[in-house]
């Protein structure tokens, strides 16, 4: 069952409920670019199924909704990130443990309770309705100025890189309080560290933010700004406090999640509303849809495609099949995302429809907790562009999808600008009105 097969048909590939020695799927870049094909057959025949991921790793994977939202939830799932190396190790054909620095994988992500209720109490109040809130005006004013620089580099440009890369990226470094000039290597290290590259090549990426994020966190500590960081630092409850590797991780935590979903929700968000006039003009006709359609953006085509490592602390069963103790368990967003018996008519993308109860920022304890912000900054960045680009539209083929089990984005998407020669433009073109938030 190679992976190059990983999203054919699996009829005679195995029983329904698996067992250990149901030979596993290997994911590869055919599953990355189509990923809905296979969850929609291991939905019906094989929901609860063994994987290989692109760096050798085995686990098991569920792909139902009603499974996964337990699953997030479920305290037998532990993610205690101390326990991974010796969980690869007993794979006998899997990668050799490595670890990544330390200083970076020490957050709220990858702990449980009670090391996860502490810190996600000290720093949860940085995310709070409130305090997103009061990073509209900004955030509205960063992508005005890459509106602008849109329009002087058109008509034919990359919305990844010109638009819903550094929006985020921007948002997130004045957040955290790190300088414009190092905003580039973020990028580079975060998309390293989120594919399927050699250990050598993560590792070295992994070093680098390590060694930066550390320095960067003794400088706030020694002298504090008007900053997210500055106040992740000086937190304390109850008289706790995080330790300087705890600040750490958390910084690294905030920075790569703070930035590379909403690229991606604004990415596969526009890749979908340009392949689909109709409902685009149901947005330009009024966009005071747009949340709403944010939300359908992230359960239709979400930027997480299996969220991160769970490992069972005794046997587990889900749809009849038991996974057993110290098994590495992803859970398909994606797949839970477009399940039918969830959603009808679940693989249409339609911004009409109550998406809400989506999982794409997880579920229970570990629902992320920068959800509000990608949640604004998707709406602004959809608002944006509705108003700015009337006649925006696919200008060739998008890039192929990143090869992670965790993000799931292109690595491309031209678009131009303006109208085709001879065409109607602006909001009459598409019998939307002029009104609204984002005409005025």
């Amino acid at each position: 069952m190679g992976g190059a097969h990983a999203g054919g048909p699996l009829r005679n590939r195995g029983e329904p409920t698996m067992t250990d020695t149901t030979e596993p799927l290997v994911l590869d870049q055919e599953f990355f670019d189509d990923p809905d094909q296979l969850y929609r057959e291991l939905r019906a025949e094989r929901p609860v199924t063994r994987a290989i991921g692109p760096n050798g790793v085995a686990f098991w994977m569920i792909t139902r909704y009603a499974d996964a939202r337990a699953a997030l939830n479920d305290p037998r799932l532990a993610k205690d990130a101390r326990r991974i190396p010796e969980l690869l190790a007993r794979q006998e054909s899997g990668p050799p443990a490595r670890e990544l620095a330390e200083s970076l994988v020490g957050h709220m992500l990858n702990a449980d309770p009670p090391d996860h209720t502490r810190l996600r109490k000290l720093v949860g109040r940085a995310f709070t309705m409130r305090a997103i809130g009061r990073l509209r005006p900004r955030i509205e004013q960063i992508a005005t100025e890459l509106a602008d620089a849109m329009t002087a580099s058109g008509p034919e440009v990359d919305l990844l890189d010109t638009f819903a890369f550094p929006l985020p990226m921007t948002v997130i470094c004045e957040i955290l309080g790190v300088p414009p000039d190092r905003r580039e290597e973020f990028r580079t290290w975060s998309n390293t560290l989120l594919s399927a590259a050699g250990d050598s090549e993560r590792g070295a990426a992994a070093a680098a933010m390590a060694t930066y994020l550390s320095e960067l966190v003794e400088d706030k500590a020694a002298h504090p700004a008007d900053d997210m960081l500055s106040e992740i630092v000086r937190a304390s409850e109850d008289g706790d406090s995080l330790s300087p590797g705890e600040t750490t991780a958390m910084a690294f935590l905030l920075l790569v999640a703070g930035h590379e979903t909403t690229v991606n929700l604004i990415g596969n968000g526009a890749l979908a509303l340009l392949r689909d006039p109709e409902q685009l003009a149901l947005l330009r006709a009024d966009p005071d849809r747009v949340p709403a359609a944010v939300e359908e953006i992230l359960r239709y085509d979400g930027p997480v495609n299996l969220a991160t490592f769970r490992f069972t602390t005794e046997p587990v069963e889900y749809s009849g099949t038991t996974i057993p103790a110290d098994a590495f368990v992803l859970v398909s967003l994606l797949g839970a995302n477009r399940d039918p018996q969830r959603w009808p008519d679940a693989d249409r993308f339609d911004v009409e429809r109550d998406p809400s109860g989506h999982l794409a920022f997880g579920f229970g304890i570990h629902h992320c907790v920068g959800a509000p912000l990608a949640r604004l900054e998707g709406e602004i960045a959809f608002r944006t562009l509705l108003a700015r680009f009337p006649d925006l539209r696919l200008a060739g083929e998008p890039g192929p999808h990143r090869m992670s089990t965790l993000i799931h984005g292109r690595t491309r998407l031209p678009v131009r600008l303006d109208a085709p020669a001879g065409a109607a433009t602006g909001p009459a073109a598409t019998g939307a009105s002029a009104t609204g938030p984002a005409a005025r």
